[in-house]
């Protein structure tokens, strides 16, 4: 029963927390869609309610009445198990619901999850339940990088928010972190909640390897975009510079040159560039050529999860060199949600720690992101390893 209360608190905080995010909103920025990876904010407050509707109300709540029958084929994601969809580059069109009846929509369904609490403790129910909750803390930090997209694209540049920090200095001194040659344990083993991609803990053997303790700063980024970094081929993957070279790539994502001075958009506007935080959008592509400029590398995820002992992490996803794969002896799960993770699991790098975006203990040192090596809308970064 108290585990049921704590998880039941928690949803209804994390429900909470989405419509918080979107509280700065003018009601015109809940339906753009700039670009195929950033979906609308309304799409995601009602893709997070699908979600449970479609999990955990239709399976175990008797008699319950869906909200409105067309909202399965609007909010579905990816999941074929479940039906059809809208593809996702249309999601921008969505004119229809309106942002109010997505709002009726949260309301009925976060009431009906209190009624199937207050009814039922199935021990699948709570595991359900609490898979979902995680999955609405991951949509609210795609909501807030959308936002950041969505308002970073809009030719007048305007603030979210003037209250919001989202660049912070690391104070400490660089310095390198020396770690021995040996076999080391990677993955999940605590009695926590954790995704099943981080499951199936396993032995790995690293070579001999030091990482930095501090992550890439603006100023030395800075100094990779003077030296003519993204006009030499040589720092790059052969697809790395296609893509430069076919989107005209000169600078991070959110980087604009004005009178001769870096300025960068964050949530609070247009602001100088602050030379000391650590950059943030970058592709693994850019990550990459940086660290072969630098004569340096990417760490493996099994490097980073190993050392990350020895250094502060959390305010960037940080690139490593490591494909998304599965860990030995994954198995998918049944049904739909072994769709959540698995058939993910290609032409992916993983990403490691946490970013200014990322809910209030929702990383842990074996999360395992992952995107594909264009996209840098998202606040990833890089530290060195050699």
């Amino acid at each position: 029963m108290l585990l049921t209360q704590t998880l039941l608190e928690t949803f209804i905080s994390t429900r909470k927390e989405s419509e918080t995010i979107c509280a700065p909103l003018e009601i015109e920025d809940y339906v753009v869609q700039p670009i195929e990876d950033v979906s609308p904010p309304k799409w995601h407050l009602g893709h997070t309610t699908w979600f449970f509707e479609e999990f955990l109300l239709k399976a175990y709540l008797k008699d319950y009445k869906v909200y409105d029958e067309d909202f399965s084929f609007v909010f579905n994601s990816y999941y074929e198990t479940v039906g059809k969809r809208v593809i996702r580059a249309d999601r921008g069109n969505l004119s229809r619901p309106s942002v109010q009846k997505v709002y009726a929509y949260r309301n009925y369904v976060t009431n009906a999850i209190k009624i199937l609490l207050d009814k039922n403790s199935d021990e699948n129910l709570l595991q359900l339940l609490e898979i979902g909750i995680h999955h609405e803390k991951q949509h609210q930090e795609l909501l807030l990088t959308d936002i950041k997209y969505i308002l970073g694209n809009n030719p007048l540049l305007p603030a979210y928010s003037d209250s919001i920090k989202e660049h912070k200095e690391e104070s400490h001194q660089q310095d390198w972190v020396a770690i021995d040659a040996g076999i080391y344990e990677i993955g999940h083993d605590l009695d926590t909640f954790c995704f099943d991609n981080e499951l199936g803990r396993h032995k790995v053997y690293l070579h001999t390897y030091e990482i930095s303790n501090k992550l890439i700063t603006n100023k030395e980024y800075l100094a990779f975009v003077n030296a003519g970094g993204y006009t030499s081929f040589e720092f790059w993957h052969a697809e790395g510079w296609d893509w430069v070279c076919k989107n005209q790539i000169s600078s991070p994502l959110y980087w604009h040159i004005i009178d001769g001075e870096w300025y960068s958009y964050t949530l609070e506007g247009l602001q100088k560039i602050n030379p000391n935080t650590p950059v943030s959008h970058l592709s693994y592509f850019e990550a990459f050529a940086f660290a072969q400029w630098r004569g340096c590398r990417l760490p493996t995820e099994f490097e980073w999860e190993v050392a990350q002992q020895y250094f502060p992490w959390g305010d960037r996803w940080e690139w490593t060199e490591s494909a998304y794969l599965p860990y030995p002896g994954y198995q998918k799960e049944e049904g739909a949600l072994g769709e959540y993770n698995g058939k993910f699991m290609v032409s992916q790098k993983v990403l490691r720690g946490g970013s200014f975006a990322t809910p209030s203990n929702h990383t842990r040192p074996t999360y395992r992101n992952f995107f594909h090596p264009h996209l840098r809308w998202q606040y990833t970064g890089l530290r060195l390893a050699k």
